[in-house]
């Protein structure tokens, strides 16, 4: 066989990682234009606008807040919306499944799967490529509503922020596009497993709901459970609190919250029940430096990496156990 021959071999055998900047570039347009993302994108920036005036407001009035001033824009809320923390905690998901859970199933349901397959793209470079659509298209709109808030800030309370206040808001804006990776990846796996796209997005809600509304009460229960009903020292309280904390972390909204209070609340020492013997040295109510604050919040980031490499990894073994014909 000749040289340019073997060349020609070599090019069509390619990288299995091959495609993946086309799926990327493909995917992120068709999210970016479509209405479902539109009217996600929307409601973001009215739930934006509205928090940060109310937080504006609130600011302003409360002439005795001279410290971290740019990080009460997102934990200042006005009754009777929370804060814009808080509010993210509730909508980054539902736009990560949103942009999920029809990525795989759609491609088999308008008989287009076999088609892009026949291409120069692995599976690995599909399923890795829709992924990568979504998050940057998640990242790419959490950026663009951050950089609306702290432009906003600049002109409603006409003080700049400091380098520490804009590394915190960054932290939390990398927190944040990490919890909705998480999301992201469920809804990858149910729209791998299921071929309807209406029971993927009902399966991946009904987890989002499982963990945001009813784990917190089975904590409670499973708590009670491994534990003594009869808590005499103080230290079997200790003990409690900590296998109820250990349950809480098990679902990413627990480890998204406290890793946003630890990043944008720079008095936050720990988290969970703390004797005070534990806190003798302490100065309460000094804030921490942003290093100390990243080591605090540095478990509930790589937990949430974690879960999501995880459940890429499932849909994955799904989606590489499907038979695919034309």
């Amino acid at each position: 066989m000749s040289s340019q021959a073997l060349k020609l071999d070599k090019k069509r055998e390619g990288s299995p990682w091959t495609g993946v900047w086309a799926v990327v570039a493909k995917d992120m347009a068709d999210h970016l234009t479509s209405a479902r993302m539109r009217i996600l994108e929307i409601l973001i920036l009215i739930t934006a606008v509205v928090t940060v005036f109310g937080a504006v407001t609130t600011l302003r009035q409360d002439t005795a807040q001279k410290d971290f001033v740019f990080l009460k824009l997102f934990t200042t809320g006005q009754d009777p919306l929370p804060a814009f923390a808080g509010l993210l905690g509730f909508l980054v998901p539902l736009v990560a499944i949103a942009l999920s859970f029809d990525a795989v199933n759609g491609e088999f349901n308008q008989r287009t799967m076999s088609r892009v397959l026949a291409q120069p793209i692995y599976r690995d470079a599909l399923l890795l490529g829709k992924f990568l659509a979504g998050l940057f298209t998640l990242a790419l709109v959490l950026t663009a509503i951050w950089l609306l808030i702290m432009g906003a800030g600049i002109l409603g309370i006409g003080v700049p922020p400091s380098t520490e206040e804009v590394g915190r808001s960054l932290m939390f804006l990398l927190v944040t596009i990490v919890y909705g990776g998480v999301w992201l990846a469920l809804g990858m796996v149910f729209s791998t497993r299921f071929r309807q796209p209406a029971t993927a997005a009902l399966a991946s809600i009904a987890v989002w709901l499982f963990f945001t509304i009813f784990w917190n009460m089975l904590a409670g229960l499973i708590s009670r459970a491994i534990l003594p009903q009869q808590i005499g020292t103080i230290e079997e309280l200790a003990a409690q609190a900590k296998v109820v904390q250990t349950l809480l972390r098990i679902s990413p909204n627990t480890l998204y919250i406290e890793a946003t209070l630890g990043l944008l609340l720079p008095s936050t020492r720990s988290f969970g029940f703390v004797l005070p013997s534990q806190m003798q040295g302490a100065l309460l109510g000094s804030p921490l430096p942003l290093g100390q604050s990243i080591l605090l919040t540095w478990p509930h980031l790589t937990g949430l990496i974690a879960l999501t490499v995880l459940l890429f990894a499932l849909a994955y073994v799904l989606f590489q156990r499907q038979e695919i014909r034309a």
